[in-house]
């Protein structure tokens, strides 16, 4: 077996686990502070090495698989359960974030890895839209009804034994624009 270069990749490998996120979701009631909910959660997120993949004979990925498993603070309730995968086209310098969701919900998005200039600080920053000839947004007919998701943004901040995201996802739900944010720091387990 021959080894795998996952590029900036190499780092997520592993199990992380965060208690100090934070989710603002949006609610559709008043009483609710600026129509969001902020919910504290805690999460298990694991990434394992995939190894490679070839498109059409010309393009090679290597691959991390991943599952995201986030729960509320105050009652130890899961609220979210994500599977997917984080690609890596060394030819292209391109990170790819493909993702599911039990709500009828993926996306492959897309962006840019930068390096700091010190130390091991990577930044990993994808996006995908609605209707996007690249990075597209795939959603069942009750959620492009209801509760639509129009743009996903996510930064990932690696930094030795120590992960960050903050990621957006925008919405128009309950009759209004609504941007949904999601925020944890995690370390290595």
């Amino acid at each position: 077996m021959t080894d795998v270069d996952y590029g900036p990749l190499q780092g997520l490998i592993g199990e992380w686990r965060g208690d100090r996120g934070l989710d603002k979701a949006p609610e559709n009631t008043a009483e609710v502070e600026d129509g969001l909910v902020h919910e504290p959660y805690h999460e298990h997120l694991v990434f394992e090495a995939a190894g490679l993949v070839g498109n059409a004979g010309e393009q090679t990925l290597a691959i991390l698989r991943y599952r995201q498993q986030v729960f509320r603070n105050s009652t130890g309730e899961q609220f979210h359960d994500e599977q997917g995968y984080w690609l890596w086209d060394q030819d292209r310098e391109l990170v790819m974030h493909s993702l599911l969701i039990p709500r009828g919900l993926s996306l492959v998005a897309g962006g840019s890895c930068r390096r700091a200039e010190v130390g091991e600080l990577l930044e990993f920053e994808v996006m995908a839209e609605a209707g996007h000839a690249e990075w597209a947004i795939a959603q069942s007919p009750f959620l492009q009804e209801k509760a639509k998701t129009t743009r996903f943004e996510k930064t990932v901040t690696l930094d030795g034994d120590s992960l960050h995201y903050f990621q957006t996802t925008f919405l128009d739900i309950y009759g209004r624009k609504v941007a949904h944010t999601d925020e944890n720091r995690l370390q290595r387990a």
